[in-house]
């Protein structure tokens, strides 16, 4: 399991910038995960030309992948999560869990995240033809979490990504392609019960003050 390597190789097929990374897994399954890489990116729907008429874009949709983490250790995923979110240069990594959503009287917003989590999108009127992989047992993940909770990690990459049109004065750990060199400082933290916490490593560091223009 090398994220870094299957996020380098999505990011030269699509010569898009990312948005953001997410990591989705069923709460207590050790075997598999969803991984989603979010691009900042339009496409046209149709190749028609209309004079003095704009035709509406829409935003490229995620490109997943299936994780394997068969004989992995428990704390491997989020190992590599820390690892590759230190190299692409992310401010910080953050891991949320969250409960059950296929129970009575469950709030909207629940279902939506997990729907989301899982690379549900609002607008499913076009399909994601931009993917690269297919995960064939996205939908049994998506259930199975319903029943027993899932755990979504997020980062937003520097290095590949859209952020590094943001000045990095203000983070002391980048080096200037933007990125960090292994080893990374930070480790794992167990996870504990409930299944609703918020746990956020932080990566970067700022020595200064940002003020901002009055």
């Amino acid at each position: 399991m090398n994220i870094l390597e299957t996020i380098a190789s999505h990011s030269d097929a699509m010569r898009l910038p990312l948005y953001a990374v997410t990591v989705t897994g069923v709460a207590q399954r050790a075997d598999a995960a969803l991984l989603s890489l979010h691009w900042h990116g339009f496409f046209r729907t149709t190749p028609l030309k209309m004079p003095g008429v704009q035709l509406a874009s829409r935003p490229v949709a995620p490109s997943m992948a299936r994780l394997d983490l068969t004989g992995e250790r428990s704390d491997a995923l989020e190992h590599a999560l820390l690892e590759a979110a230190w190299q692409l240069g992310a401010w910080d990594l953050e891991r949320v869990q969250r409960p059950a959503w296929w129970r009575l009287g469950v709030p909207a917003i629940e279902v939506t995240e997990a729907l989301r989590a899982f690379g549900h999108v609002d607008d499913q009127a076009h399909p994601n033809e931009h993917a690269p992989e297919a995960v064939p047992d996205r939908e049994d993940m998506l259930r199975e979490a319903g029943r027993r909770g899932y755990v979504r990690w997020l980062f937003r990459p520097r290095k590949c990504g859209i952020w590094s049109m943001v000045s990095d004065d203000w983070d002391d750990t980048l080096d200037s392609s933007g990125g960090r060199s292994l080893p990374c400082p930070v480790v794992p933290l167990a996870m504990i019960e409930p299944m609703r916490q918020r746990t956020v490593y932080r990566l970067g560091r700022a020595s200064k003050w940002l003020l901002s223009p009055r």
